[in-house]
């Protein structure tokens, strides 16, 4: 399963606060299985303008970039693909000779995603968070059709506000006495080692008033939230899935191989479980 590492190898990573090894194990299985001499691995970053020059300077394909650097990452890149000038937003940087572009392949995940699981654009949306993630998610929204939602930003509710009236929806604080069909977690909330891994996003009223409940936070899968919306019945969508689509879209960026479904499930199962995985064969 594990590629020769030698002189030619090429390097793609990862940029995330709390880095996992979800991408890594997805990345290396394809690169194994599509025989591409290509390594991932995943990083942390105290300086992110210096590790973008990293990226530059030592000949990284590409980076797959998480919270908290979607943002920040922007001024140190050559160039914005549209789907990240769009909502000022990188979740994804190629290096074509030193040439560094950032690129938005969230937007791709969960827009597919929408329509997959047919949430009807007459739905009305709480979206929790006002970050990058959460910018790309309101994108992919108001590109489906949605027009009635609100964005919830505790923290930060100015920032809220801007990223609201971008797309013509409300901004609060708080959720109060709403009660919309789909709500919508992009923040830190319940990821495991964050200091609200054990946190709901919303509260256990909402979640019960919803028919729609999606997590954007990926590690681990069965967040908080998602386990209650499944043990009320809720249609689920979760942060795995989000991953495992822009995976695919980034994977085809830095290798210019698009691996087929069957080749990116048989990776979801392995990074799901690799001991499992391998048991099954």
């Amino acid at each position: 399963m594990v590629n020769m590492v030698d002189r030619d190898t090429v390097m793609c990573i990862s940029l995330a606060a709390r880095p996992g090894n979800h991408g890594n194990r997805f990345h290396n299985f394809l690169y194994a299985e599509l025989r591409l001499n290509y390594l991932y691995k995943s990083f942390s970053s105290s300086d992110i303008g210096a590790t973008i020059g990293g990226i530059r300077s030592l000949g990284i394909r590409g980076a797959s970039v998480s919270m908290p650097y979607k943002e920040s990452c922007i001024p140190f890149l050559d160039a914005l693909e549209d789907s990240a000038r769009a909502i000022d937003s990188v979740n994804t940087i190629v290096n074509d000779g030193g040439r560094l572009t950032g690129l938005n392949t969230d937007f791709i995940a969960v827009r597919t995603l929408l329509d997959d699981y047919a949430v009807p654009p007459t739905t009305t949306f709480a979206l929790f968070g006002a970050g990058g993630m959460a910018k790309a998610v309101l994108a992919a929204l108001t590109d489906a059709g949605f027009r009635d939602g609100v964005v919830l930003a505790p923290t930060d509710l100015e920032r809220g506000r801007l990223l609201a009236a971008r797309y013509g929806v409300e901004a609060d604080s708080e959720l109060g006495g709403r009660r919309p069909g789909l709500l919508i977690n992009a923040t830190p909330v319940g990821m495991a080692g964050g200091p609200e891994a054990d946190a709901l996003s919303f509260d256990a009223d909402a979640v019960r008033a919803a028919d729609y409940v999606f997590d954007v936070v990926y590690l681990p899968a069965d967040t908080p939230l998602v386990k209650l919306a499944r043990s009320e019945g809720k249609t689920v969508i979760t942060g795995d899935q989000v991953m495992v689509r822009q995976a695919k879209e980034q994977f085809a960026l830095y290798t210019g191989v698009t691996p087929t479904d069957e080749q990116i499930d048989r990776a979801e199962l392995f990074s799901a479980d690799p001991d499992a995985y391998l048991a099954s064969l």
